[in-house]
């Protein structure tokens, strides 16, 4: 059975399916959590403070999702973390956003200024390159073998598929899959063949 925080975050996310964030009220959010509005302000504080725990464990969920890819065969898991990222991006509008760092007005955006800890009650969620710096170092602390270079070349791809989606049929993964595969080794062969133009030469972390 959820707690009262996991039915307001629940509760919060499903909101956003009736309009944007602006809109939501907390009282609203209560009820269908079917708890007090005491409840979830003795949880959450504010708004903003319901708002950064929706978005922080967003970016839980997926990070959690990530060590589960990193359970793959050693060879395989740059490409198992990429092809998570793209279906954890089409699952959660949220996920998309923090990955991305789109913000469409429909949706609770993180709260970076001074002094943001608090009035959210926590630490803002990543930003998009944080959180590919968090992705990349799990990689290659799982797969000392695999470069950093690969890793991220992997995420960056992926991330590429969720800007633009693969879209056409139910075999779209299927086609993401190769592309992320054939383009992590199409990559990773020109970054070892020769010094790059655009990092001086220097060799891919």
């Amino acid at each position: 059975m959820p707690t009262a925080r996991q039915a307001l975050l629940d509760a919060a996310h499903r909101a956003l399916d009736d309009g944007p964030w602006r809109t939501v009220r907390m009282v609203d959010v209560a009820a269908r959590a079917g708890v007090s509005r005491q409840t979830l302000y003795n949880e959450f504080g504010t708004k903003g403070g319901l708002a950064g725990a929706l978005l922080r464990r967003a970016a839980d969920g997926y990070l959690a999702g990530v060590d589960r890819a990193l359970t793959a065969p050693a060879p395989d898991r740059p490409v198992a973390v990429a092809l998570w990222t793209m279906r954890a991006a089409r699952q959660d509008v949220l996920v998309r956003a923090l990955l991305t760092g789109h913000w469409p007005d429909a949706l609770p955006r993180p709260d970076r200024g001074p002094g943001a800890r608090g009035r959210t009650g926590g630490t803002p969620p990543p930003a998009p390159a944080e959180l590919l710096a968090l992705v990349r170092d799990r990689m290659v602390a799982v797969s000392p073998d695999v470069t950093a270079g690969r890793c991220e070349i992997a995420l960056r791809l992926a991330l590429s598929c969720v800007t633009v989606p693969v879209t056409g049929d139910d075999a779209a993964d299927s086609r993401a899959l190769g592309l992320l595969r054939e383009g992590t080794r199409a990559a990773v062969s020109a970054r070892l063949s020769g010094p790059s133009r655009t990092t001086g030469g220097r060799s891919p972390r």
